[in-house]
């Protein structure tokens, strides 16, 4: 039950639009926390913390350089998981369809 416990721990941190577009935004490269608050177009304490819950769920990781934290991409697997539920739009978007 510890496994599933934490298996649905991690699912929940890839419960928001936000980290789910960190997460894709770091297929292509490291990015640094000015570019996620630009993009998102939210303050650097929210994008804080989508980090931070990002981080301790163990999909991204940190590293500072000079003035500036840069985050990358731990687990790349997930891109698989992410393209897996790209194909599951379309089929559950049919079954909503009155």
């Amino acid at each position: 039950m510890d496994s599933l416990k934490r298996k649905s721990e991690i699912l929940k941190a890839l419960a928001h639009p936000s980290r789910l577009w960190i997460i894709e935004s770091l297929y292509e490269k490291d990015r640094c926390v000015c570019e996620f608050v630009d993009a998102l177009k939210v303050d650097y304490s929210t994008v804080s913390k989508h980090l931070s819950i990002l981080k301790n769920a163990g999909f991204i990781s940190s590293k500072q350089s000079g003035k500036e934290r840069w985050y990358s991409l731990r687990t790349p697997c997930i891109k698989n998981f992410m393209d897996c539920i790209e194909t599951m739009i379309p089929q559950t978007e049919s079954e909503q369809t009155p």
